[in-house]
């Protein structure tokens, strides 16, 4: 037996994560940044499979039962969302800055801090889900069945919710420390088994009839639950690079941590809040035109998870040589992320822009339907590269722990939707292309806005260095 064979699990992971670390801070950018990226795409593969599959099973419960899921949807992406890649990213950035710096106590009592955080914004989403759920759901269509079906849904998943900010803190705990293998692994393995089982709680097996809507929402909680267990074994069993134990609460931890965190909340609220405008401003030209830009929505809001899988790894490498003082490396990383991003995501764009039948026809058959889609991709489409760009420069900036610019250019988007469609519709009497025109222009300049931002940021470091 060879020595590297005697040594303990937890020092052979250990010096696995110093490897890690060694290869953000010295190894080929491109290799290492797709190499470590490869478990955050099989991550968001998972998490849209549950997503799929959930949708799935529900819908054969019949239609109030998919309708009343409908309306909790949005709430529940929001909040995996922000705590996945928005508060998540704060402590994946906080943490890779303070590793990179050589502060391991400082990344230790983060990670504790981290935990606290979870705590408490997943007990607040529970409290407001329960209070202002019913009303919510009644302001976005919910009546009879439908609500009734949305609140059995939405008490059981939101009276998990701090599963769910703990387990995606855990993770994002890990991924600072460089390990982005084991949150892909925990996560795929327990989307596989969920799928298993969601349709046993749901439909029942043999004489046990199942329970319904209560089944997939519990289902989808003892997923977090399972997460958030496992997650938590492995780093406090020492096989990591970061330890977490009780400490005093500090206010310089939160606050390293909220500095990004809750700008990045409100930046992917504002993300949404960029479709509701387009959307108001579409459903004046009715039923068939909603659907038809739901449709392109739904592709665009896609490219969100798509670039997180390269974002994950762009906040522990630009992070961690910002914090180790290598601004010129961690300049690069920021560039090459965001020009892969807006590579992969423009080709995106441009298949639905040639052939748009490729996403939109399987979501619906009707002939207005498919040719308002299909216009809003040979408009749009192109532009996806600009929301690629974007999106990774937005992560880039989560690792510098600067987050003032994020929020400057998707206020900026919003502001051109606001503005353009105002003049397209109500100035200049153009038609629905007009609108989907400037979508395109709002990406076009979130896009160029962040591309700016990088540049300009990089540049005064410099200079404040030398």
């Amino acid at each position: 037996m060879t020595p590297a064979m005697r040594q303990p699990p937890e020092r052979t992971a250990r010096r696995a994560s110093a490897d890690a670390r060694a290869q953000l801070l010295g190894g080929p950018i491109l290799a290492t940044l797709l190499r470590l990226s490869l478990p955050n795409v099989a991550l968001v593969c998972a998490q849209a499979a549950v997503n799929i599959a959930e949708t799935y099973f529900v819908g054969r419960l019949g239609t109030d039962a998919l309708a009343g899921v409908t309306l909790v949807f949005p709430i529940v992406m929001l909040m995996q969302m922000m705590s996945a890649g928005a508060m998540g990213g704060g402590i994946s950035s906080a943490i890779a800055r303070a590793l990179g710096g050589h502060r391991q106590a400082d990344a230790d009592a983060l990670a504790w801090h981290a935990l606290l955080i979870a705590l408490a914004l997943g007990v607040g989403f529970t409290a407001a889900a329960w209070l202002f759920g019913p009303g919510l759901y009644r302001l976005l269509g919910g009546q009879g069945a439908s609500l009734a079906n949305a609140l059995r849904y939405s008490n059981i998943v939101f009276g998990g919710a701090a599963f769910v900010w703990l387990m995606n803190s855990l993770a994002n705990v890990l991924r600072g420390s460089g390990d982005m293998r084991t949150p892909a692994v925990v996560t795929v393995a327990g989307a596989v088994i969920m799928i298993a089982v969601s349709p046993l709680l749901i439909f029942g097996v043999g004489a046990w009839p199942g329970l319904g809507l209560r089944g997939a929402a519990i289902a989808l909680v003892a997923y977090y639950f399972a997460g958030c267990a496992i997650l938590g074994w492995r780093i406090l069993r020492g096989a990591t690079q970061v330890s977490i134990r009780p400490l005093p609460a500090a206010s310089r931890y939160f606050a390293e941590i909220l500095k990004v965190g809750v700008p990045a909340c409100v930046h992917a609220a504002l993300i949404n809040a960029a479709v509701g405008v387009t959307t108001g401003f579409v459903g004046v030209h009715g039923a068939a035109a909603i659907a038809g830009y739901g449709i392109g929505a739904r592709l665009e809001y896609l490219q969100i998870p798509i670039v997180f899988g390269l974002g994950a790894t762009l906040v522990a490498m630009v992070g961690t040589n910002v914090g180790a003082g290598q601004l010129e490396r961690a300049r690069r990383i920021a560039w090459t992320g965001g020009l892969f991003a807006a590579a992969v995501c423009g080709a995106i764009g441009a298949a639905v822009a040639i052939a748009p039948w490729l996403w939109a026809g399987m979501f619906t058959r009707d002939p207005e339907v498919l040719a308002i889609s299909a216009r809003y991709f040979h408009i749009a489409g192109p532009s996806y590269a600009f929301l690629g760009l974007g999106m990774a420069m937005y992560f880039s900036f989560q690792g510098t722990g600067r987050m003032l610019w994020p929020l400057l250019c998707v206020s900026m988007r919003i502001a051109t939707i606001a503005a353009g469609c105002t003049l397209a519709t109500q100035v200049f009497g153009l038609g629905l292309g007009s609108l989907f025109a400037v979508t395109a222009a709002a990406l076009a300049v979130f896009g160029a806005l962040y591309a700016l931002g990088v540049w300009r940021y990089f540049a005064r470091s410099s200079q404040d260095g030398a």
